[in-house]
């Protein structure tokens, strides 16, 4: 443990801003200044947080949301290949499904003010990873020039039994 005139020095890096732990109220008596910093930051994040929704993908299927966007930072969620506006399947087979993926990852990029060049990370989920080549050769359609980082992962079930589900990061 240190004493309060030991951490006079003490502060702490968020969101690329130094703040200080603790605050000299004199010559050598030190008190906590964390508290007003919490409350900053939560006022901070708070304002920051917003909501990205278009009726041109499918809605969220239970208590999450299309995207959100904080800051210049888009979080889209993770999407499978139903109609919009329905909860039937664009095709039965991987590959209509991928393609129905990427136009509803698109439609809620359009929507947040970005494109897919905005894309910096994406993963991909599968059914079945025989079907990585095929989903390979769609996802490379919409990716061509610096295409973004991505993990790809073969997985036990998806939702309403998808063969394909594609999450994305963008930066606007």
């Amino acid at each position: 443990f240190l004493r309060w005139t030991e951490m006079a020095s003490l502060t702490v890096r968020a969101a690329g801003v130094v703040v200080p732990l603790t605050q000299r109220i004199g010559k050598s008596q030190v008190r906590p200044a964390l508290v007003q910093f919490r409350r900053s930051s939560a006022r901070t994040m708070a304002t920051a947080k917003q909501v990205i929704s278009t009726d041109k993908a499918p809605a969220a299927l239970g208590p999450y949301s299309q995207a959100i966007k904080a800051g210049n930072t888009v979080y889209v969620s993770g999407q499978i290949g139903l109609v919009p506006g329905t909860k039937n399947f664009a095709s039965d087979d991987v590959e209509g499904q991928t393609e129905q993926v990427l136009k509803n990852m698109g439609a809620i990029l359009e929507a947040a003010g970005g494109s897919y060049s905005n894309v910096v990370k994406t993963t991909i989920l599968l059914a079945d990873m025989d079907d990585f080549a095929k989903v390979n050769g769609i996802y490379g359609k919409y990716f061509v020039e610096q295409p973004p980082a991505r993990a790809t992962f073969a997985v036990k079930g998806l939702p309403l039994g998808a063969k394909v589900e594609i999450e994305a990061v963008a930066v606007l």
